[in-house]
Order: structure tokens, then C-alpha cells, then sequence
């Protein structure tokens, strides 16, 4: 379009009449479809220059088209686009998206692809036991875990030796869907910060307090906060936690849990249930959300405190020891009534009272922390 003929449109379309030239005469076409036939030849990437549009804009109160056809709303989603799409990838902008959320499946995908040699080398897979307590494992104890599911287990147990590293990718997407699962944000919030505190860390870095459990114990949080059925129990925990005076720091109950479900792994406590069911991990993850869930049953009907942490934890684990199928039953039990949409996991009562926000002052006892004599073998891994 040459420069004479360009002001001549320019000139008949500030008049509101456009002529089509042709070898014959046509009707004078309407505004809507002679502003088309102006910018239909035109690419999307020229029109925000080009003097046509300019003039359309300049008159857009004087211009309201009676119907809004399928090529104008095509050309409203072409133009839009031209102001989200990089010119070097061609992708549409996202700097402002949260982060995505990782599933549980990944994130144990990305341990069982890296090299994880130095921290195996750490791992006891099974405690020593010497005297008449190796007589008596030998003649009553569980049962061996069967040869197959041996790396399965080393593992897990490797993973507990993992610390959290701030600058993995991997590392910080875990810990943004344990927040956002659990506060239910749709933003990223910071790794370190008082936020955390609030979930139930004991300071406003979680890696200071997975001693005993590694990163596994952020594996397990992100395991139930991933499923709708746990997500839902671990919300109401983490509600209780709250409770104006049966709060306990939420996590780091959840990092203890993940400990005492090590300890049972260790003791060949789960290696019925693992040769069962040919596998380790599910094993281990669902003994700890079925442990959790007692946990919880027995400090909300029995009315404990901070103050019997310790206890209430060691109790926990001595009887989630020895009968761990019983465990897995009532957690499947649960289950099945979440399905049914039937009451609330922790009772038939719900935690009710003020939330108390987390305090900083709670003294919680923890398994690591209890006298050596009350645990059989040792804590280390």
C-alpha cells in the first residue's frame, strides 16, 4: 500500500465511508466490516504501528459495533497475545506464576536417579542386637525382608541421611507444596522465615530440624498433604495443633512420626507387611500416616499437652511396633470413611476451642530426646 493510497483510506475511514474498488460498482460496506477489510491483510505484529488502527482508536467512543463477530474476537485474542509472547521462545510470560507443585512420585524419582553413594555408605539397615535379645528376635522376631526388596529399603533409609539443601530445585519445590497444601496459598513464600514457625518448626529454617529423619521426613509430609484423603487428615491435625491448649508444633511431631516409622523399618517390624505386599516404600509411607492418625486420636480424647510429648510419643511407637498391621488397618478404615465423605478423622467430635497461633515457648519432647533407656537398640541410622 503506497502512501497516497494509504491516506486515502485513512481519510475515508475517519468519514465512516469505505468504497471497495473493484471492476465494478459494490455497495458501501458498514463500519464493522470495512474496519475488518482495513486490518484483515495486515500481520498481528504490524497493527500496533499501523495508522489505520491508530485512527480506530482515536474514534473508539463513536464506535460500538452491534455484533461482535468470531474474527473480531479472533483478532482481540491475537492482539492480547502479542503482548505475552517473548520474542526470543515465542512462550507466554510467567514471571508472576507461583511455582508448581511436585508430587510425591517425583520427588522420589529425582533420589533414585542421583548419586546418593556418600550417604548410603552411612545407613545401618538393621540394628545389632547381641545376647538374649538376639536369641529372642532370632526365635520370635518378624521375619526376614525378603532379598528383593533390600535396595528398596537402603533407600529409604539413605534418603533419611539426606539433609535439605536450600539451593536444589527439587529441595525447595517440596517444601512450597508441603506450605501450600497445608495453608492452602496460591503463592511461593520464602525457605527460610517466620512462616514456618507457624506450620510448626521449631525456628524459621526447617532444615535445622529433620535431625533423625533427613529429608525423608519432608517426603512423608509431602506424601500426605499430595493424597485429597490425607490431605484432609493432616489439615485437621494441623488444626488440633492449634488448639488453645493442646497445641503441639505440628512438623516437628510429623519429623518425630517419620522417625519412630525408621526405627520400626530398622527393627524388621514392617518386613511382614513389606513381603506382603512386595514393597517397601508405600509400606513405610502409610505406617507413617497411620501412626500420625493415633497419634492425633490419643491427644485429642485423652486430652494431652506439650508437656507429654516425649511420653505420649514413646508409647506411640512401642505399640505401633508390635502390632503395625493393626495400624494400617485403622488407617484404612479411615480411608474408606473419607470415600464416604463420613465425619471427621479424629473422632466423631470435632477439635473445637480457639486456634492458638504457635508458640515459641513450647517444650517438646521428642523420641531423639527421651533417657537411652527407655528405647531399644540405638536412634542412629
Amino acid at each position: 500500500m503506497n502512501e497516497n493510497s494509504h491516506s486515502f483510506h485513512e481519510k475515508e475511514l475517519r468519514d465512516g465511508q469505505v468504497e471497495s474498488v473493484s471492476a465494478g460498482s459494490s455497495p458501501p460496506c458498514d463500519k464493522d466490516s470495512s474496519a475488518l477489510l482495513a486490518f484483515r491483510g495486515i500481520s498481528i505484529s504490524e497493527l500496533k504501528n499501523h495508522s489505520v488502527l491508530q485512527a480506530l482508536t482515536a474514534e473508539a467512543n463513536a464506535w460500538e459495533p452491534r455484533v461482535v463477530s468470531t474474527e473480531v474476537l479472533q483478532a482481540q485474542e491475537e492482539w492480547e497475545a502479542v503482548e505475552s509472547i517473548h520474542p526470543e521462545t515465542g512462550s507466554r510470560a510467567s514471571m508472576d506464576q507461583p511455582g508448581q507443585l511436585i508430587s510425591f512420585s517425583e520427588a522420589l524419582q529425582h533420589f533414585q536417579t542421583v548419586d546418593l553413594s556418600s550417604f548410603k555408605k552411612r545407613i545401618q539397615p538393621t540394628i545389632r542386637r547381641t545376647g538374649l535379645a538376639a536369641l529372642r528376635h532370632y526365635l520370635f522376631g518378624p521375619p526376614k525382608l525378603h532379598q528383593g526388596l533390600r535396595e528398596e529399603r537402603d533407600l529409604v533409609l539413605t534418603i533419611a541421611q539426606c539433609g535439605l539443601d536450600s539451593q536444589d530445585p527439587m529441595h525447595g519445590r517440596v517444601l512450597q507444596t508441603i506450605y501450600k497444601k497445608l495453608t492452602g496459598s496460591k503463592f511461593d513464600c520464602a525457605l527460610h522465615g517466620d512462616h514456618w514457625e507457624d506450620l510448626g518448626f521449631q525456628g524459621t529454617n526447617p532444615a535445622t530440624d529433620l535431625r533423625g529423619a533427613g529429608f525423608l521426613a519432608l517426603l512423608h509430609l509431602l506424601y500426605l498433604v499430595m493424597d485429597s484423603k490425607t490431605l484432609l487428615m493432616a489439615r485437621e491435625i494441623l488444626r488440633l495443633s492449634r488448639h488453645h491448649i493442646q497445641q503441639f508444633p505440628f512438623c516437628l511431631m510429623s519429623v518425630n512420626i517419620t522417625r519412630i516409622a525408621i526405627q520400626a523399618l530398622r527393627e524388621e517390624c514392617l518386613s511382614r507387611e513389606c513381603n506382603r505386599q512386595q514393597k517397601v516404600i508405600p509400606v513405610v509411607n502409610s505406617f507413617y500416616a497411620a501412626t500420625f492418625l493415633r497419634l492425633a486420636h490419643v491427644w485429642r480424647t485423652q486430652h494431652k499437652t506439650i508437656s507429654d510429648s516425649g511420653f505420649v510419643l514413646k508409647d506411640l511407637e512401642m505399640s505401633a511396633k508390635k502390632s503395625p498391621r493393626r495400624l494400617l488397618k485403622t488407617l484404612e478404615t479411615y480411608l474408606a470413611g473419607v470415600s464416604k465423605g463420613q465425619g471427621s478423622l479424629l473422632g466423631t467430635q470435632k477439635c473445637s476451642g480457639p486456634q492458638a497461633p504457635h508458640s515459641k515457648d513450647l517444650t517438646f519432647t521428642g523420641v531423639c530426646d527421651l533417657p537411652s533407656h527407655l528405647s531399644e537398640g540405638t536412634w542412629l541410622i
